[in-house]
């Protein structure tokens, strides 16, 4: 479990309406199971709201990395096509334009810190869409099925292919059978992304970006399983950075 001087890992949150109690209204939320894999894997989680004011973003993120050691891009609705210059597909939804906004912000000033970065599902496609990259709207118009998805709020198997002296190989092996519900998925690759796994049908299911230190960015879902070993790598490459700037 996470201590005192453990390092501190940011993950974002979803601002949604909710109902808890006899209450009813626009909340800051994200699943549980995402504190306690960062908190499993040794470090301490900050939650990171997205705020109503749509010109802090920038300063926002400017304040906050500096205090972090690693930040987890969590899962969520789609990122608006109009960020990477699309029309919006039928099945896109779920878009929210604000925390598009604040979650770029939080990347970019991440990336140019040196700060580990693990981005899940929704955050994948947000940090390819931050570095320039495209997003295919609806994957079963590409591959014919919906086993990356089988329904809205579903989990689906799917085995992952691993490409070798990557740092997720280094941290999961050759393959791997994996948590997913996504029905969007990476298409152009943005600037330094490299694809590290691939699904059987070749849907980009992992990439990482060139000359970083810990920048890893999965289709799916490491929280739902309890599977800490992502986190851990997370956590210990934040380690590795903070030791680097003592010395």
């Amino acid at each position: 479990m996470a201590h005192r001087g453990a390092p501190l890992v940011g993950v974002t949150t979803y601002r949604e309406e909710a109902a808890w109690g006899p209450w009813r209204t626009a909340a800051a939320l994200l699943p549980a199971a995402y504190v306690d894999c960062v908190a499993r894997a040794g470090a301490r989680p900050l939650l990171l709201p997205v705020a109503e004011d749509t010109g802090a973003d920038a300063e926002a993120a400017a304040d906050v990395v500096p205090m972090l050691d690693g930040l987890v891009l969590a899962g969520g609705g789609d990122v608006d096509p109009a960020s990477y210059g699309a029309t919006p597909h039928p099945a896109t939804a779920g878009v929210r334009r604000r925390r598009d906004d604040a979650e770029r912000a939080l990347v970019g000033a991440a990336l140019a810190a040196g700060l580990p970065v693990l981005a899940v599902c929704r955050g994948i496609q947000v940090l390819n869409v931050h570095l320039g990259g495209t997003l295919l709207q609806h994957v079963p118009d590409v591959v014919g099925h919906h086993g990356h998805r089988p329904a809205p709020g579903c989990f689906g198997a799917t085995e992952v292919r691993v490409e070798a002296g990557s740092a997720l190989a280094e941290t999961l092996g050759a393959s791997e059978t994996v948590a997913c519900s996504h029905h969007q998925a990476l298409d152009r690759l943005g600037e330094g992304l490299v694809v590290t796994a691939r699904a059987r049908d070749e849907i980009v299911e992992a990439v990482e970006l060139e000359g970083a230190d810990f920048v890893v960015g999965v289709e799916w879902h490491p929280e739902e399983r309890g599977d800490l070993r992502l986190f851990a790598a997370l956590v210990e490459a934040g380690r590795r950075r903070e030791t680097g700037r003592r010395g």
